[in-house]
């Protein structure tokens, strides 16, 4: 069958199967809309709880991020996956023995104030709306590619999926729909891992394929082998890191870890069990069905690299200078051309394709040499995983079945955030704060109203992103990293941490991450606002954008110990809260 038949009939049959379960598991009340209940097995929860994490940006952007970073691409790995044991070991039971629908609920009620409430619901859809403009960078990415539309109206697609089964079935639906959507991207990206591991070095299982022999008769191993083409064309080695400092990778690392355990709409999950121990139980099988794709990712990016190198370059060796000619182009070339995120410019005007560092000084008599005139091949970090498959020759529904994979991966996590910010909105400040006496109908036509709100403002700006999906993604951890994730700590491991010193930490901490994101990626991400040129030389005392949520957490703790110091102490009963709530049974 044809490939772009085959697509359509997966991908359709894909969402039929999202739309038939929100239809049938629709939300009736606000309990099943915003924590389905809390009747949701262990087991279904740690899917679902992966699938809500493994977002676009791990799925589409993470190994992309791997394949042109090479060793310095790990810090996402690293810091995402450290990020979820810190959740699951200092979060997850405590928040669920407290018992509260959402992260701002227990910031309210633990530092008994409606205005740590109030700063809590402003840090969220800070986050959130952040985090929502990476997923729905990949959901443009994936839709104009395996629709066939520009990437304008491949969002437009993207976003009228994912708002309508997010809206009908809430919490209830999505976790259900989460948990498909999980078995279809994990196949989707383990699948095509395993054809190019054994193609590549005969190995089943692409993570022992990573550190094994090619079985191209070279003898060489497969980080050896893709060293030596990547510093050939003037790369680093790919096995160092030289696209962040040691300061920047832990900072980097740190931000993400810390982040992770402060996501609004990952810690809601914990709340749609039964008990206190389902939290506990869903936390480490969500571990065991993320470390599947996380353990997969440094083989994919690697194996990616090595065989865009390979298609480009033709020779036996690159001083062979044998490049492959652009009317010979594969198919997959042509496909990625017409999404805008593959360019080929003709510099000079051999006909050729030139892939290589055009930006090494040491390297430009070689090239030279060879009568390269500059890197000639654009290539998109967010579309290496998507793209693999084709690159690596594989069978048309291997294919097809990375298009549902791909587009599953960014509906699921997107859907979450949704989510997040409608209850953060309808429930939190709405029912909350300012009309306490809505009805349960109401509240539920606010969250919706709020969904569609945040899905319109997440599809511009998803348009014009500030980075790639997953360093996009990065931002928002930082974000939470400075902001949710101290208050949540603070508030159950210090009970003397009292209302003053957390809102004054939360908001120390979120305004100066803001302030210093901005800064380099321009305000509200507007292009053309930044203030100073977001490189190394550029970033202040050479601190990332991506790593300073590390820095704004610091200054959230310090400026929180230190108002908490200087005001009254925590009332008795909210310390006697505390230590009931350590007790998570």
């Amino acid at each position: 069958m044809e490939l772009q038949t085959l697509i359509w009939l997966v991908v359709g049959a894909s969402f039929a199967l999202y739309l038939g379960i929100a239809i049938w598991s629709r939300a009736g009340s606000t309990s099943e809309f915003y924590v389905a209940g809390k009747g949701i097995h262990p087991v279904a929860n740690g899917m679902a709880t992966a699938a809500d994490w493994m977002s676009a940006a791990s799925f589409i952007s993470m190994a992309g991020l791997i394949a042109f970073m090479g060793y310095g691409g790990s810090a996402y790995l690293m810091g995402w996956t450290g990020g979820y044991v810190l959740l699951a070991l200092l979060l997850a039971p405590y928040l669920r023995k407290f018992g509260k629908f959402t992260v701002p609920d227990f910031i309210g009620d633990r530092f008994y104030s409606q205005t740590a409430r109030v700063v809590a619901v402003v840090s969220l859809l800070v986050i959130s709306l952040t985090y929502i403009v990476g997923q729905m960078t990949g959901v443009a990415v994936a839709f104009s590619r395996f629709l066939e539309l520009d990437l304008f109206w491949g969002m437009v697609v993207g976003m009228a999926v994912v708002f309508s089964y997010t809206v009908l079935g809430g919490m209830k639906g999505i976790t259900y729909t989460q948990i498909a959507q999980y078995v279809v991207l994990i196949f989707a990206y383990t699948v095509p891992a395993i054809f190019i591991s054994l193609q590549l070095t005969g190995w089943f299982l692409p993570q022992i394929g990573l550190g094994a022999t090619l079985s191209d008769g070279s003898g060489m191993y497969m980080l050896q082998k893709l060293d030596q083409v990547v510093t050939e064309l003037g790369f680093a080695e790919y096995t160092t890191n030289a696209s962040f400092g040691t300061m920047n990778i832990f900072l980097l690392t740190m931000a993400l870890m810390i982040g992770t355990a402060g996501l609004p709409h990952v810690i809601v999950r914990f709340f749609t069990v039964p008990k206190v121990r389902d939290a506990r139980k869903s936390a480490g099988w969500a571990l065991v069905f993320i470390a599947i794709l996380y353990t997969t990712a440094p083989a994919v990016g690697a194996m990616a690299m090595y065989n865009l190198v390979k298609t480009v370059h033709t020779g036996d060796q690159i001083s062979d200078n044998q490049t492959l000619a652009y009317e010979d182009r594969p198919q997959w070339v042509k496909n990625w051309e017409n999404t805008g995120l593959l360019k080929f410019t003709d510099k000079n005007g051999d006909g050729n394709i030139q892939f290589y560092n055009d930006k090494n000084a040491s390297f430009l008599p070689t090239a030279e040499g060879y009568g390269w005139a500059g890197n000639e091949l654009t290539v998109n970090n967010d579309i290496m995983v998507l793209a693999n498959p084709e690159i690596a020759n594989l069978p048309n529904w291997v294919i097809a079945l990375v298009a549902a994979g791909g587009i599953a991966a960014a509906l699921s996590t997107a859907a979450g955030l949704l989510l997040v910010i409608s209850s953060s909105i309808s429930h939190d400040l709405l029912k909350g704060i300012i009309a306490k006496n809505i009805s349960d109908k109401n509240e539920l036509l606010a969250g919706r109203i709020a969904m569609t709100c945040a899905i319109l403002l997440a599809g511009y700006l998803g348009l014009n992103p500030p980075g790639f999906a997953a360093q996009t993604v990065a931002l928002a951890f930082g974000l939470a990293a400075s902001s949710l994730f101290p208050a949540l700590m603070m508030g159950i491991f210090y009970k003397k941490m009292n209302r003053q010193g957390a809102i004054a930490g939360m908001l120390a901490g979120l305004l100066t991450t803001v302030l210093y994101i901005f800064i380099y990626k321009g305000f509200f991400f507007i292009p053309g606002t930044a203030l100073l040129p977001d490189t190394v030389e550029g970033w202040l005392f050479g601190i990332s954008p991506q790593g300073f949520g590390t820095i704004g957490a610091i200054i959230n703790v310090s400026v929180a110990l230190i108002v908490a110091k200087m005001t009254p102490e925590t009332p008795k009963e909210i310390q006697e809260l505390v230590e009931s709530v350590r007790v998570p049974r």
